[in-house]
């Protein structure tokens, strides 16, 4: 069946509000973790996760960051304003150029009390902190889905990112019924964050630890990174009968030459990715590979949601699709691919680059949870039920699973 004839009515369960973590464990490794292989093949801990993967594995992470994308302001009314960065309007090549601007920017935002506020109207406030500023923001024009929003502060040497780190706050997922605390600035971030531009964690891997990369190690699991920055999208419950109806987010990627040369070198061993979107963004590198490859279609012009499904198989190798957008970055004199996907992975793909999937447990009705039914089959219900039966925690703050590709 084409994924867009798939009704999401049939990838639903019920998922009480208990069993929601609202609060991260105290130890990042000690969250549980449910081993899928054609069935359920055991449990066990994160800080134990080597002894579960075979020694060739490539272990691929998102090293994005999240952002301090809430950013409160009070009218003189008295009313507040919340203003949600979502991502830089399209004037930036990208996230990290868009991070990197002085004195002012243009965002696209959601807006929370956005019917008190004007076209044209100017909200100002301090900045924290000793040195003093301030930040102001300006209703630009409302668009389908989200207002462009223009920023401007001082002093007039801070980044956007570190105007963000002084005046914002960490955005929490809307099913963490709580505000942030303090500790969510440490606890909502993976320890290899670097790339800022998430307004979401990449939470399969909040659970890794210093400890858990020196077993890696030991065990000769390699690692590598790539960047996908994780959108307010990924909350969106599917809306729509059939997916045919859904229009899935479009999330900036960015990958390096090195991280090409380290899978095509590992084309033999398993690859696991380390959460959904290490796995959308190496799936989707294949298909910019065969893209490029076979039509001569620039990667940066990223990927829509339903073209895989949409061509006859293209009869390429991961090897030969990769090695495609090497010659790509030779030919553009660039060692990095920056663009954007909005690959679906639905029951029906068939995956190209990975083996497995450490990810941990999503809501119903969500595309990540069709991704989880396009690896594990008809058998995601079996692991779904057994994780509430044995009181597993689920999403952003709870446990997780691997999962290997039926």
């Amino acid at each position: 069946m084409h994924p867009r004839k798939l009704s999401i009515a049939d990838f639903t369960y019920d998922l009480p509000a208990h069993r929601i973590a609202h609060f991260p464990l105290e130890q990042r490794d000690a969250s549980r973790l449910l081993i899928y292989r054609n069935g359920i093949t055991g449990e066990d801990q994160y800080r134990n996760i080597a002894a579960h993967l075979p020694a060739n594995s490539l272990l691929v992470f998102n090293d994005t960051r999240v952002i301090e994308a809430r950013l409160l302001f009070q009218k003189a009314t008295g009313g507040l304003i919340e203003i949600f960065c979502l991502e830089p309007g399209d004037q930036y090549r990208d996230i990290n150029s868009a991070m990197q601007q002085t004195q002012r920017v243009v965002w696209k935002c959601m807006v929370g009390g956005a019917s008190k506020w004007k076209p044209g109207q100017v909200l100002q406030r301090s900045l924290n902190g000793s040195a003093g500023g301030t930040l102001e923001a300006v209703y630009l024009d409302k668009k389908p889905g989200y207002f462009l929003i223009g920023l401007s502060w001082t002093p007039a040497h801070l980044s956007f990112a570190e105007l963000l780190h002084q005046a914002g706050a960490i955005p929490l997922p809307p099913y963490i019924k709580r505000k942030p605390e303090a500790t969510d600035a440490e606890r909502y971030q993976t320890v290899y964050a670097r790339q800022e531009g998430s307004v979401a964690a990449p939470t399969a891997g909040l659970h890794f630890t210093p400890n858990v990369f020196q077993q890696l190690r030991k065990k000769e699991i390699a690692c590598a990174y790539l960047t996908l920055h994780v959108g307010a999208g990924t909350f969106q419950p599917v809306k729509a009968a059939q997916m045919a109806d859904h229009e899935m987010h479009a999330e900036f990627i960015d990958v390096n030459r090195q991280l090409l040369q380290q899978l095509i070198n590992k084309k033999e061993d398993p690859v696991v990715a380390v959460g959904t979107t290490s796995l959308r963004t190496l799936e989707s590198l294949y298909w910019l590979g065969v893209n490029w490859k076979l039509h001569q279609l620039s990667p940066e012009n990223g990927l829509t949601q339903w073209e895989v499904y949409d061509r006859a198989e293209p009869g390429l190798s991961t090897e030969e699709a990769l090695t495609a957008l090497l010659e790509w970055m030779q030919q553009k004199e660039t060692d990095r691919l920056i663009t954007k996907t909005r690959i679906l992975i639905a029951p029906g793909y068939k995956p190209r680059v990975i083996s497995a999937l450490i990810t941990n447990f999503h809501q119903p009705q969500s595309t990540l949870l069709l991704l989880v039914a396009a690896l594990a089959g008809n058998g995601w219900r079996d692991l779904y039920n057994y994780a509430l039966e044995k009181d597993f925690r689920f999403l952003s703050y709870g446990d997780g699973c691997l999962i290997w590709v039926s």
